[in-house]
């Protein structure tokens, strides 16, 4: 096995890099070098990030990779963004048109339960661009103006407006993955949510108040974690904003956030998270059978727009 370090100084921090030594490639080139480090959970607290480079992991050997990376598999349950589930709780990546940057996030950050980790794998090549930019999420949150870190310190709460299968944004069917309206509600009040039934079949959820940040449960420091500015009107630019508003009042929109206090967020605030966290990732490019496996809660993650096909598929475990 070699490896390219990473580093824990969030000013230089990087993922590692695996690659094989032995010629072995594939799942059986993983295990080997899986079994020279021992426990990969105590890599992955450390290193918060790793990818592995160079195994050329068929799509076809993607389950078994998973089994050795990927300790209990989540279903992507209260999850916002298009995604095509594959099978054994392995999804496409977000399914937003290719010109698009989505912004960094820790998934389900805004839910009452999040993955511990995140697994990628790369099926097809992009054309152009397509990076996965990953950011230190203690770096993210020292690079934000004490104004904003100030402003978002008593947390935050979101709403959700999911349809009934036809609407703006997702329908509540997608979010839960089912049909069944008692298991939804069942994990809506475990996570202590205020929800309700509207009349045409949707669903309305409000959050209970979620902090901005959170202290990893390892390191003990303490990270940017949350979506304000993924559910912010903002950031959707200020035309497609302007007429959203135009159509459908702040309390109806597919998704919103405010303070705690039910006080509205400024736009700029969110501009300068947003742009914070692209400006300080590292991009990790992909390859054809390229895999990387990111801690959820020290890293965050999102996309480089790009061109041509682009095909990587995700997984979680808690």
């Amino acid at each position: 096995m070699t490896d390219t370090r990473g580093t824990t100084d969030p000013e230089n921090w990087k993922p590692l890099e695996l690659r094989p030594e032995s010629g072995r490639t594939g799942a059986a080139g993983i295990r080997e070098v899986l079994t020279g480090i021992g426990d990969f959970g105590e890599l992955l607290a450390r290193e918060k990030a790793v990818v592995f480079r160079d195994f050329d992991v068929a799509e076809r050997d993607v389950e078994t990779a998973m089994d050795l990376l990927l300790p209990n598999r989540l279903a992507y349950t209260h999850g916002t963004s298009p995604r095509t589930k594959l099978g054994g709780n392995l999804y496409t990546s977000t399914e937003y048109p290719q010109h698009m940057t989505i912004a960094m996030h820790n998934e389900l950050s805004y839910s009452h339960h999040w993955p511990e980790r995140l697994f990628f794998y790369c099926a097809t090549t992009p054309g152009s661009g397509g990076a996965t930019p990953v950011v230190d999420g203690g770096l993210w949150l020292d690079s934000l103006d004490e104004e904003v870190r100030d402003a978002f310190a008593a947390g935050i709460r979101y709403t959700q407006n999911l349809h009934d299968g036809f609407g703006l944004g997702r329908g509540w069917r997608q979010t839960f993955e089912t049909d069944d309206r008692a298991v939804v509600e069942a994990f809506l009040d475990q996570g202590e949510f205020d929800w309700k039934w509207m009349p045409d079949g949707g669903l309305r959820v409000i959050s209970p108040i979620r902090p901005a940040t959170l202290k990893h449960p390892h390191s003990g420091t303490e990270v940017w974690f949350n979506q304000a500015d993924h559910f912010h009107p903002a950031a959707l630019g200020d035309e497609t904003a302007r007429e959203l508003a135009q159509i459908l009042p702040a309390e109806e929109l597919p998704q919103s956030v405010t303070f705690a206090d039910g006080g509205p967020i400024p736009d700029a605030y969110v501009r300068h998270v947003h742009d914070r966290g692209l400006e300080v990732a590292v991009d990790v490019d992909w390859r054809q059978g390229d895999l990387m496996v990111i801690d959820n809660v020290a890293v965050g993650h999102g996309r480089r727009p790009f061109g041509g096909d682009r095909r990587v598929l995700v997984a979680m475990s808690g």
